[in-house]
């Protein structure tokens, strides 16, 4: 069985939306866009590499992935996280998306997002990594179908935006498994469902 493992920039308020580039997600009139790079650093980096090292699968949601397939297929080849992330198996939930996909390993999950993410982690490999996809991750959590949340929080308050545990999300405690401070002050803090 496969753990389903969320990673997500967020905010000290929470806001998970357009952390790489100003005009990433103005959805909502979204103005703050771009403001994860400058809290970039080698810590951040390393243990970024740490987690994709251990092998398994992608799952985006729509907006997500498409963002990731305009990007990531055409990275230069030094760059360290094109070839896992073109190589991976990607799987997308989407009400909109028609298959086939472009993006080389892609496959769209059909029927019930939920029902399909939990026969997802049935089969056997390693885990299967969300990256940002807010949405689809607050679609999840209902369902307890999350096992782990890596969470880059950010020493940055924005006071709008879309965040991920929203007001409407319901009740839930997690346990701290794992802290990491970076030297730009980032906490990349992990957390299972208590």
């Amino acid at each position: 069985m496969s753990r389903l493992v969320v990673t997500n920039h967020l905010t000290l308020d929470g806001v998970m939306q357009a952390p790489g580039h100003p005009d990433e997600d103005r959805r909502g009139g979204f103005d703050h866009g771009g403001w994860q790079p400058q809290y970039a650093d080698q810590v951040m980096a390393d243990y970024m590499a740490q987690g994709i090292a251990k092998g398994g699968s992608l799952l985006f949601g729509r907006w997500t992935y498409e963002k990731f397939a305009a990007i990531w297929p055409d990275q230069p080849d030094d760059n360290p996280f094109k070839q896992v992330l073109n190589d991976r198996p990607k799987y997308v939930a989407s009400r909109t998306l028609e298959g086939p996909l472009e993006w080389v390993n892609s496959t769209l999950l059909e029927g019930d997002t939920p029902q399909a993410v939990a026969a997802l982690k049935e089969q056997p490999g390693g885990d299967i990594v969300i990256l940002g996809s807010g949405e689809l991750v607050q679609s999840l959590i209902p369902h307890g179908l999350i096992d782990e949340y890596v969470l880059t929080i950010h020493p940055l308050v924005l006071g709008s935006g879309r965040r991920l545990f929203r007001d409407d999300g319901g009740f839930a405690k997690l346990r701290l498994t794992d802290a990491k401070p970076t030297t730009t002050g980032v906490l990349i803090a992990t957390y299972e469902p208590a």
